[in-house]
Protein backbone atom coordinates (compact mmCIF):
# COMPACT_ATOMS: atom_id res chain seq x y z
CA UNK A 1 0.00 0.00 0.00
CA UNK A 2 1.67 3.51 -1.05
CA UNK A 3 2.35 5.50 2.12
CA UNK A 4 0.23 8.35 2.48
CA UNK A 5 3.39 10.85 2.39
CA UNK A 6 3.43 9.29 -1.25
CA UNK A 7 0.02 9.87 -2.15
CA UNK A 8 0.32 13.49 -3.68
CA UNK A 9 3.16 12.13 -6.32
CA UNK A 10 0.36 9.79 -7.36
CA UNK A 11 -2.37 10.56 -9.34
CA UNK A 12 -5.64 10.71 -8.15
CA UNK A 13 -9.23 10.75 -9.98
CA UNK A 14 -12.73 11.61 -9.73
CA UNK A 15 -14.98 8.37 -9.79
CA UNK A 16 -18.20 8.10 -9.96
CA UNK A 17 -20.85 5.69 -8.17
CA UNK A 18 -23.35 4.42 -10.94
CA UNK A 19 -24.73 1.56 -9.40
CA UNK A 20 -24.36 0.20 -5.75
CA UNK A 21 -25.70 -3.22 -4.87
CA UNK A 22 -26.12 -5.29 -2.19
CA UNK A 23 -24.76 -8.83 -2.53
CA UNK A 24 -25.65 -10.71 0.47
CA UNK A 25 -29.26 -10.87 2.04
CA UNK A 26 -30.28 -8.79 5.23
CA UNK A 27 -29.36 -10.52 8.66
CA UNK A 28 -25.55 -11.73 6.75
CA UNK A 29 -22.55 -9.83 6.46
CA UNK A 30 -23.09 -6.52 4.02
CA UNK A 31 -21.11 -7.23 1.05
CA UNK A 32 -21.32 -4.49 -2.17
CA UNK A 33 -20.72 -4.78 -5.55
CA UNK A 34 -20.44 -1.07 -6.75
CA UNK A 35 -20.04 0.00 -10.28
CA UNK A 36 -18.04 3.15 -10.50
CA UNK A 37 -17.09 5.31 -13.89
CA UNK A 38 -13.57 6.93 -14.42
CA UNK A 39 -13.69 10.00 -16.82
CA UNK A 40 -10.55 9.42 -17.94
CA UNK A 41 -9.83 8.36 -21.77
CA UNK A 42 -5.86 7.80 -20.54
CA UNK A 43 -7.33 5.76 -17.35
CA UNK A 44 -6.67 1.70 -18.06
CA UNK A 45 -6.55 -0.50 -14.82
CA UNK A 46 -5.83 -4.10 -15.79
CA UNK A 47 -7.17 -7.12 -14.07
CA UNK A 48 -3.55 -7.51 -12.10
CA UNK A 49 -4.05 -4.28 -10.58
CA UNK A 50 -5.68 -2.17 -8.10
CA UNK A 51 -6.82 1.06 -7.16
CA UNK A 52 -6.81 2.88 -3.96
CA UNK A 53 -9.51 4.44 -2.13
CA UNK A 54 -8.53 8.38 -0.71
CA UNK A 55 -11.05 9.22 2.09
CA UNK A 56 -10.43 12.94 4.32
CA UNK A 57 -10.73 11.23 7.14
CA UNK A 58 -8.89 12.36 10.65
CA UNK A 59 -7.51 9.25 13.07
CA UNK A 60 -5.90 8.56 16.24
CA UNK A 61 -2.73 9.32 15.12
CA UNK A 62 -2.85 12.49 13.53
CA UNK A 63 -2.40 11.51 10.08
CA UNK A 64 -5.67 13.80 7.85
CA UNK A 65 -5.79 10.96 5.17
CA UNK A 66 -7.47 7.40 4.98
CA UNK A 67 -6.14 4.56 1.72
CA UNK A 68 -7.03 1.75 1.57
CA UNK A 69 -6.59 -0.75 -2.00
CA UNK A 70 -9.19 -2.47 -3.03
CA UNK A 71 -8.94 -5.15 -6.44
CA UNK A 72 -10.76 -4.83 -10.13
CA UNK A 73 -14.17 -7.37 -9.38
CA UNK A 74 -14.31 -7.73 -13.16
CA UNK A 75 -13.00 -6.87 -16.50
CA UNK A 76 -12.71 -3.07 -17.31
CA UNK A 77 -15.24 -1.63 -19.57
CA UNK A 78 -13.87 0.74 -21.68
CA UNK A 79 -16.42 3.51 -22.84
CA UNK A 80 -14.79 6.42 -25.62
CA UNK A 81 -13.52 8.32 -22.56
CA UNK A 82 -14.09 6.88 -19.21
CA UNK A 83 -13.26 3.28 -17.68
CA UNK A 84 -15.60 1.65 -15.70
CA UNK A 85 -14.74 -0.82 -13.04
CA UNK A 86 -16.41 -2.77 -10.26
CA UNK A 87 -15.42 -3.03 -6.47
CA UNK A 88 -16.42 -5.63 -4.41
CA UNK A 89 -16.60 -4.30 -0.56
CA UNK A 90 -17.66 -5.75 3.05
CA UNK A 91 -19.18 -3.34 5.42
CA UNK A 92 -16.52 -3.89 8.25
CA UNK A 93 -16.93 -3.20 12.01
CA UNK A 94 -15.29 -4.93 14.85
CA UNK A 95 -14.87 -4.63 18.96
CA UNK A 96 -11.82 -4.14 20.14
CA UNK A 97 -10.50 -7.09 22.37
CA UNK A 98 -8.86 -4.26 25.10
CA UNK A 99 -11.22 -1.82 25.25
CA UNK A 100 -14.78 -3.61 24.16
CA UNK A 101 -15.35 -0.25 22.30
CA UNK A 102 -17.04 -0.68 18.59
CA UNK A 103 -14.47 0.15 15.90
CA UNK A 104 -16.16 1.05 11.83
CA UNK A 105 -14.12 0.36 9.15
CA UNK A 106 -12.69 3.30 7.69
CA UNK A 107 -13.35 2.85 3.55
CA UNK A 108 -15.84 -0.09 3.67
CA UNK A 109 -18.55 2.03 5.45
CA UNK A 110 -17.61 5.09 3.89
CA UNK A 111 -18.24 3.16 0.17
CA UNK A 112 -21.20 1.23 1.39
CA UNK A 113 -22.57 4.15 2.21
CA UNK A 114 -22.24 6.00 -1.02
CA UNK A 115 -25.23 6.31 -3.32
CA UNK A 116 -25.17 6.50 -7.58
CA UNK A 117 -24.24 10.24 -8.63
CA UNK A 118 -21.68 10.47 -5.32
CA UNK A 119 -18.06 10.98 -6.31
CA UNK A 120 -15.09 9.67 -4.69
CA UNK A 121 -11.02 9.74 -5.31
CA UNK A 122 -9.33 7.04 -6.20
CA UNK A 123 -5.59 6.64 -7.04
CA UNK A 124 -3.57 4.14 -9.10
CA UNK A 125 -3.87 1.89 -10.99
CA UNK A 126 -1.56 0.26 -8.47
CA UNK A 127 -0.05 -3.48 -8.92
CA UNK A 128 -1.55 -6.42 -7.83
CA UNK A 129 1.31 -9.69 -6.85
CA UNK A 130 -1.83 -11.83 -9.01
CA UNK A 131 -0.31 -12.02 -12.64
CA UNK A 132 -1.11 -14.06 -15.68
CA UNK A 133 2.05 -16.59 -16.91
CA UNK A 134 3.16 -16.24 -20.16
CA UNK A 135 3.21 -20.52 -20.12
CA UNK A 136 -0.38 -21.26 -21.09
CA UNK A 137 0.58 -24.61 -19.75
CA UNK A 138 0.69 -23.41 -16.32
CA UNK A 139 -1.12 -24.74 -13.35
CA UNK A 140 -3.21 -22.37 -10.62
CA UNK A 141 -4.30 -22.97 -7.65
CA UNK A 142 -6.85 -19.80 -6.55
CA UNK A 143 -7.44 -19.75 -2.57
CA UNK A 144 -9.97 -16.92 -1.36
CA UNK A 145 -12.34 -16.34 1.14
CA UNK A 146 -14.77 -14.13 1.75
CA UNK A 147 -14.19 -11.07 -0.84
CA UNK A 148 -10.87 -12.65 -1.49
CA UNK A 149 -13.18 -13.92 -4.51
CA UNK A 150 -13.13 -10.96 -6.28
CA UNK A 151 -9.28 -10.81 -8.20
CA UNK A 152 -10.41 -14.18 -9.09
CA UNK A 153 -13.50 -13.57 -10.67
CA UNK A 154 -11.54 -10.73 -12.68
CA UNK A 155 -8.71 -13.18 -13.38
CA UNK A 156 -10.64 -16.37 -14.53
CA UNK A 157 -13.19 -14.33 -16.70
CA UNK A 158 -9.80 -12.51 -18.56
CA UNK A 159 -8.00 -16.21 -19.09
CA UNK A 160 -11.16 -17.36 -20.79
CA UNK A 161 -12.43 -14.24 -22.29
CA UNK A 162 -8.95 -12.81 -23.43
CA UNK A 163 -6.12 -14.80 -23.11
CA UNK A 164 -7.78 -18.02 -24.62
CA UNK A 165 -6.73 -21.51 -25.55
CA UNK A 166 -5.21 -21.68 -21.62
CA UNK A 167 -4.29 -25.44 -21.05
CA UNK A 168 -3.05 -25.79 -17.36
CA UNK A 169 -5.44 -26.73 -15.19
CA UNK A 170 -7.67 -23.58 -13.01
CA UNK A 171 -8.43 -24.66 -9.71
CA UNK A 172 -10.37 -22.48 -7.30
CA UNK A 173 -11.11 -23.12 -3.85
CA UNK A 174 -13.77 -20.46 -2.33
CA UNK A 175 -14.45 -20.16 1.38
CA UNK A 176 -17.78 -18.52 2.99
CA UNK A 177 -20.12 -18.87 6.14
CA UNK A 178 -23.09 -19.80 4.10
CA UNK A 179 -24.61 -20.11 0.60
CA UNK A 180 -26.13 -16.62 0.95
CA UNK A 181 -22.79 -15.29 1.06
CA UNK A 182 -21.31 -17.61 -1.74
CA UNK A 183 -20.27 -14.62 -4.15
CA UNK A 184 -20.49 -15.49 -8.22
CA UNK A 185 -20.79 -18.64 -7.54
CA UNK A 186 -24.65 -18.61 -6.88
CA UNK A 187 -28.05 -18.77 -8.83
CA UNK A 188 -28.63 -14.80 -8.62
CA UNK A 189 -24.65 -14.05 -9.53
CA UNK A 190 -23.13 -16.76 -10.49
CA UNK A 191 -20.54 -15.63 -12.74
CA UNK A 192 -18.11 -17.86 -12.46
CA UNK A 193 -20.36 -21.31 -13.07
CA UNK A 194 -20.32 -19.78 -16.53
CA UNK A 195 -16.82 -21.51 -16.94
CA UNK A 196 -17.81 -25.07 -15.61
CA UNK A 197 -17.97 -25.97 -18.97
CA UNK A 198 -14.23 -25.11 -19.57
CA UNK A 199 -11.67 -28.41 -19.33
CA UNK A 200 -9.39 -26.99 -17.47
CA UNK A 201 -11.62 -25.20 -15.47
CA UNK A 202 -12.88 -26.30 -12.26
CA UNK A 203 -14.54 -24.65 -8.79
CA UNK A 204 -15.01 -25.99 -5.01
CA UNK A 205 -16.97 -24.43 -2.54
CA UNK A 206 -16.62 -24.73 1.53
CA UNK A 207 -19.86 -23.56 3.72
CA UNK A 208 -19.74 -23.04 7.54
CA UNK A 209 -22.46 -25.35 9.03
CA UNK A 210 -23.54 -22.91 11.14
CA UNK A 211 -22.76 -19.79 9.94
CA UNK A 212 -24.41 -17.88 12.91
CA UNK A 213 -22.30 -19.49 15.26
CA UNK A 214 -19.44 -18.66 13.32
CA UNK A 215 -18.18 -22.07 12.99
CA UNK A 216 -14.89 -22.24 10.88
CA UNK A 217 -15.23 -22.32 7.17
CA UNK A 218 -14.10 -25.86 6.51
CA UNK A 219 -12.07 -24.76 3.99
CA UNK A 220 -9.17 -27.51 4.44
CA UNK A 221 -11.30 -30.21 4.45
CA UNK A 222 -12.58 -29.36 0.85
CA UNK A 223 -9.07 -28.81 -0.28
CA UNK A 224 -8.22 -32.46 1.32
CA UNK A 225 -10.90 -34.26 -0.86
CA UNK A 226 -8.81 -32.97 -3.83
CA UNK A 227 -5.10 -34.09 -2.17
CA UNK A 228 -4.37 -36.22 -5.09
CA UNK A 229 -4.95 -33.85 -7.52
CA UNK A 230 -3.30 -30.88 -5.77
CA UNK A 231 -0.48 -32.51 -4.78
CA UNK A 232 0.17 -33.60 -8.17
CA UNK A 233 0.02 -30.00 -9.11
CA UNK A 234 2.16 -28.73 -6.45
CA UNK A 235 4.72 -31.38 -7.82
CA UNK A 236 5.18 -29.19 -10.99
CA UNK A 237 7.81 -26.71 -11.61
CA UNK A 238 5.72 -24.40 -12.88
CA UNK A 239 2.54 -24.26 -10.53
CA UNK A 240 1.87 -21.40 -9.03
CA UNK A 241 -0.57 -20.72 -5.69
CA UNK A 242 -2.54 -17.41 -5.54
CA UNK A 243 -4.05 -16.22 -1.95
CA UNK A 244 -6.69 -13.86 -1.47
CA UNK A 245 -8.77 -13.33 1.92
CA UNK A 246 -8.30 -12.61 5.75
CA UNK A 247 -5.81 -14.09 8.00
CA UNK A 248 -7.51 -16.50 9.07
CA UNK A 249 -7.19 -18.21 5.66
CA UNK A 250 -3.35 -18.99 6.95
CA UNK A 251 -4.96 -21.89 9.40
CA UNK A 252 -7.15 -23.68 7.07
CA UNK A 253 -4.11 -23.69 4.18
CA UNK A 254 -1.72 -25.17 7.29
CA UNK A 255 -3.96 -27.69 7.86
CA UNK A 256 -4.74 -28.61 4.39
CA UNK A 257 -1.15 -28.51 2.65
CA UNK A 258 -0.16 -30.22 5.49
CA UNK A 259 -1.91 -33.06 5.53
CA UNK A 260 -1.89 -33.23 1.69
CA UNK A 261 2.16 -32.97 2.01
CA UNK A 262 2.34 -35.27 4.95
CA UNK A 263 3.64 -32.87 7.65
CA UNK A 264 3.74 -29.46 8.69
CA UNK A 265 7.41 -29.74 8.11
CA UNK A 266 7.03 -30.98 4.21
CA UNK A 267 4.73 -28.19 4.34
CA UNK A 268 6.71 -25.40 4.96
CA UNK A 269 9.18 -26.87 3.09
CA UNK A 270 7.41 -26.64 -0.04
CA UNK A 271 5.63 -23.54 0.35
CA UNK A 272 9.23 -21.88 0.92
CA UNK A 273 10.08 -23.48 -2.25
CA UNK A 274 6.86 -21.09 -4.00
CA UNK A 275 7.67 -18.23 -2.76
CA UNK A 276 11.49 -18.76 -3.58
CA UNK A 277 10.36 -19.33 -7.02
CA UNK A 278 8.07 -16.60 -6.99
CA UNK A 279 5.46 -19.06 -7.48
CA UNK A 280 3.58 -17.87 -4.14
CA UNK A 281 1.51 -14.72 -4.08
CA UNK A 282 -1.15 -13.57 -0.81
CA UNK A 283 -3.48 -10.54 -0.65
CA UNK A 284 -4.13 -11.23 2.95
CA UNK A 285 -6.76 -7.89 4.39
Amino acid sequence: MAHLEELDKADAHLATVMHSERLTPVGTEEVREILLEVEDPNWEPKIDQSFGVLINYKGQFGNKRHHRLYSVADLPKKQKTSTQIKVLVKRCNYVDEFNGELYHGVASNYLCDRHPGDQITITGPHELPFEVPEDKNTDLILIGMGTGIAPFRAFVKHIYHDVKDWKGKIRLFYGAKSGLELLYLNEKDGDLTNYYDQETFMAFHALSPRPHMKDDIPLAARMEERADEILEMLNKVNTRVYVAGYDKVYEQLDIAFSNILGSYGAWQTRKAELIAGNRWREIIY
